[in-house]
């Protein structure tokens, strides 16, 4: 969908100039072929004449040559906005006036408008929904749950933005039973008094001490595991919680249905905390037996083979080896589950995508119930699609809740809140409240993590370093957010009324123009960073903004503007400027404060 108003215009001229030619080209394949050219300072945009040197059996030079002649012959150039048109080798470069560019980017975005614009059509548009954040109970969420997190959230804002509201479906599906949630009933059980019991339940860190006690847990039964006769009453006892809650009685059961609300009441605390809402929460719980029974189902149909007793499907000829279902004892596995999963969602909620956010080291097992899914005839199948990330390190490893070497999420919010008052905004004690002051560091707290999270390409590590994190200089979400309210600042002082009349012709200046000219094309980088999964595109973006908007600032004084008229236009190209930081970072889940 043609939605940039600039490169419709000059998609149209370039197209009525082919007319004159005796050639017809379509104004869509116009509008995908204009780029920027590496020298903004030569032109602002350009067209490559590739697309129809072929049919005119002409070089793309020679067509360059003929469309450069054709435009300047038969059309004003001021019409469509352009200040100059020059044919460079296959190319026609141009350059567009300051006054067209105002009027066709800083007016919307000053508007509105501009982020209102449709982006693609809704019969274009694939209902999709989007697993991600699935942390398990009775364990502590920690910082390395945030890459996921904030991929699937800044991904369901782009996608909503790029595709329609209510193409997007949002979901999660958290682990609450399994091994490791017996581990901790199991030390909850044989190693804690029911003194600390109940005094752990009435305290509001009961979720995140539930994590501690599964590590212990851990611990302590690899400690015994020396011990042959220990080793083997533990797995009886593990194996009884299992079956406990399995058949949803029993003293386990119910320790397990109160501890795994301290668990969600935890999951809750830092969905709010990150503002992220789920449309639909699956849960493991939820389709455990079911899973079993549906693949038993598919096996009585034909569906699927057996293997020395197991059940599954033998996809070696894909190099895929087997994907095995049910043992032979009868018990499902991760793919057991998802694969009832998969079918709810597609019948639940009618969807034609599947995406699932998780780690890069299920990519094995994705694959595995991708091919079953196609060889049970699901249609969507063809477009599930698991979007796999690296880890998150510490400076000086990997983190593992299993041995208990991990940095608990809320605590870490806490301690970079209290840097940011401590480093930020001590200074400004007498002059804001209480309450502003931890709204500005819980936002910019959050600007930190979820930027450092997302800046990164999904096939690298991270590696989290709080104080880098936190600069206010360099790439990083704080330094963006006080961008935002470095140009939030200069409107207030200026006293700027952004629904004056404005000239934007007096707007000449290099760095004005590159500043447009980088505006013009938020739209199109929302359905970029939509379209590859990429909000570390979007992180980049913003980050370049910021930087434009740095240049423009020094080179092209406000304060003291030759005339009023141009500190109007200033003013305004700065205003828009921060409207944009402002719905980027939104499109990220990162707020911005109006004052650092």
């Amino acid at each position: 969908m043609m939605h940039e108003k600039v490169r419709v215009k000059l998609s149209e001229l370039i197209g009525l100039a082919f007319q004159k030619m005796g050639v017809t080209v379509e104004v869509q394949s116009t509008y995908k072929t204009l780029v920027e050219p590496p020298n903004l300072e030569l032109a602002h945009l350009a067209f490559g004449c590739f697309i129809v040197s072929k049919e005119l059996k002409k070089s793309p030079a020679l067509v360059a040559s003929e469309l450069y002649q054709s435009i300047t012959d038969h059309f004003d150039l001021t019409e469509y906005g352009v200040q100059s048109v020059v044919a460079a080798g296959p190319y026609i470069n141009f350059k567009l006036t300051p006054a067209f560019l105002f009027k066709n980017v800083v007016s919307d975005i000053l508007d509105h408008s501009y982020f209102q614009r449709e982006l693609i059509g809704p019969d274009l548009a694939q209902k999709t929904m989007i697993e991600y954040s699935q942390p398990n109970t009775h364990k502590e969420l920690h910082v390395g749950h945030m890459r996921n997190l904030c991929l699937g959230d800044a991904l369901i804002r782009l996608m909503r933005r790029a595709y329609g509201q209510e193409k997007i479906i949002s979901s999660t599906f958290p682990g609450d039973v399994g091994t490791h949630v017996a581990k901790c009933l199991w030390y909850i059980k044989n190693h804690i008094s029911e003194f600390e019991f109940q005094e752990q339940s009435g305290s509001d860190e009961r979720g995140e001490w539930l994590g501690k006690m599964y590590s212990a847990g851990n611990l302590k039964l690899e400690d015994e595991a020396s011990n042959p006769e220990q080793f083997e009453r533990n797995k009886k006892q593990l194996t009884d919680i299992l079956k406990q809650l399995e058949n949803q009685s029993g003293e386990f059961f119910d320790l397990w249905k109160e501890t795994r609300q301290w668990s969600i009441d935890l999951m809750n605390k830092v969905y709010l905390w990150a503002d992220v809402t789920f449309d639909r929460w699956y849960w493991e719980s939820e389709v455990d037996a079911a899973s079993v029974e549906t693949v038993k189902k598919y096996y009585t149909e034909g569906k699927l083979q057996k293997s020395e007793g197991a059940i599954g499907l033998d996809f070696s000829e894909s190099n895929l080896g087997f994907c095995l279902l049910l043992k032979s004892d009868g018990t499902g596995l991760y793919a057991t589950k998802d694969l009832e999963l998969a079918r709810r969602k597609f019948e639940e909620f009618k969807i034609q995508k599947s995406i699932y956010v998780v780690d890069q080291r299920q990519a094995l097992h994705f694959k595995q119930v991708f091919k079953t899914l196609e060889h049970l005839g699901f249609e969507q199948a063809k477009d599930c699609f698991h979007l796999q990330y690296n880890f998150v390190e510490l400076p000086d490893g990997a983190m593992s809740s299993r041995k208990g070497n991990i940095v608990p999420l809320m605590h870490l919010v806490s301690s970079m809140e209290e840097h940011v008052q401590h480093e930020y905004l001590n200074r400004y004690e007498k002059e804001w409240t209480k309450t502003e002051m931890e709204h500005v560091a819980d936002a910019v707290a959050k600007g930190a993590i979820k930027y450092g999270m997302l800046k990164q390409d999904t096939n690298k590590k991270i590696v989290f370093d709080m104080n880098e994190w936190l600069k206010l200089d360099g790439e990083s979400g704080p330094f963006i957010q006080y961008s935002y309210a470095r140009i939030n600042s200069l409107i207030k002082k200026f006293s700027y009324d952004h629904s004056q009349k404005i000239n934007g012709e007096l707007l000449m200046h290099a760095a004005e123009i590159q500043m447009m000219q980088h505006l013009m094309n938020f739209n199109s980088q929302i359905l970029t960073s939509a379209d590859g999964y990429k909000p570390a595109s979007m992180c980049s973006y913003l980050y370049d903004t910021a930087k434009k908007f740095n240049v423009f600032y020094h080179e092209c004084s406000i304060g003291h503007a030759e005339n009023e008229d141009l500190k109007k236009a200033r003013l305004s190209l700065a205003y828009a400027t921060g409207l944009v930081l402002k719905e980027g970072l939104a499109l990220l889940g990162i707020p911005v404060p109006e004052r650092m």
